[in-house]
């Protein structure tokens, strides 16, 4: 067996054209983790000021892609920098955020690796999508979603995993040394159309690995997280419906407004 840290985390983020996002994300893990822990960035061939930020930063390691002809974007783009990410791992934990994600709570990372102490075998701790809108709505959809319940109807196998709940990489956090044991992969279940470590979540659950699945009211006490900021940000590569782009740009405007943010935002002390 590998000799990884124990009870170290590899805190692995991948980017692509978010430069105020990353920045408010990568100072808030600095500001607001305390136990031992290491990050990784693994940028999607940027070339732009993310880039240039990244670059600049003397305590994380940085992976610059360059794809060339053959650009990746989208879930495939984060399965395989999420992969790269642990393949540099040298910890007993790994660690998946978004580069739209921001921690809010202090010590956040030490609160989240105690759920792995509820069994020696837990493979993986995190939670569903965060939901931005207010639980009233959330419910309403989940009652009047027509196509839900045509699936359920139809029981389609091809769809039943591609909806099925998962721990999203939004804030995921997985033990290292059964990833690699398995040989497992966040790119799984690519050609079913899966996200980014949705496979490998279906795929630790199948083989009996114990996993943690908290609430998103849970999770969202320690982290917020900026739905679709890639996407939205880069219109000119993505396609987004105008109800995503109007939830994203009303959660930013409340969220980079916000004192403690904006305070992020100043502090470039925590760039050294």
């Amino acid at each position: 067996m590998e000799n990884l840290s124990p009870g170290q985390a590899t805190i692995c983020v991948v980017n692509y054209r978010t430069p105020e996002l990353i920045r408010v994300c990568l100072r808030s893990i600095r500001k607001f983790t305390h136990t031992p822990y290491r990050v990784v960035v693994v940028d999607n061939d940027s070339q732009d000021e993310s880039l240039e930020y990244l670059q600049s930063l003397p305590w994380i390691h940085l992976v610059a892609r360059r794809f060339g002809a053959e650009k990746i974007l989208g879930s495939g783009a984060e399965g395989s920098g999420l992969d790269l990410g642990l393949q540099a791992c040298t910890t007993e934990f790994y660690v998946a955020i978004h580069s739209d994600t921001i921690i809010q709570k202090d010590d956040w990372l030490a609160e989240l690796l105690t759920y792995f102490g509820t069994g020696p075998d837990v493979a993986c701790v995190g939670s569903d999508r965060l939901e931005v809108r207010p639980r009233w709505r959330v419910l309403l959809r989940k009652a009047t979603d027509v196509k839900a319940l045509v699936r359920k109807i139809r029981n389609d196998p091809r769809q039943r995993d591609f909806y099925r709940w998962h721990n999203c990489t939004i804030c995921c956090l997985y033990r290292t040394a059964v990833l690699r044991r398995e040989n497992l992969s966040f790119l799984m279940g690519r050609e079913r159309r899966l996200t980014a470590g949705q496979g490998l979540y279906l795929e630790l659950r199948r083989r009996g690995y114990p996993t943690i699945e908290l609430p998103g009211s849970v999770l969202g006490r320690y982290v917020i997280h900026l739905n679709h900021a890639t996407m939205v940000l880069n219109p000119q590569e993505f396609t987004r419906g105008r109800r995503a782009i109007k939830t994203y740009k009303s959660k930013v405007t409340q969220v980079m407004s916000s004192p403690w943010v904006a305070a992020l935002l100043r502090d470039s002390s925590l760039d050294r």
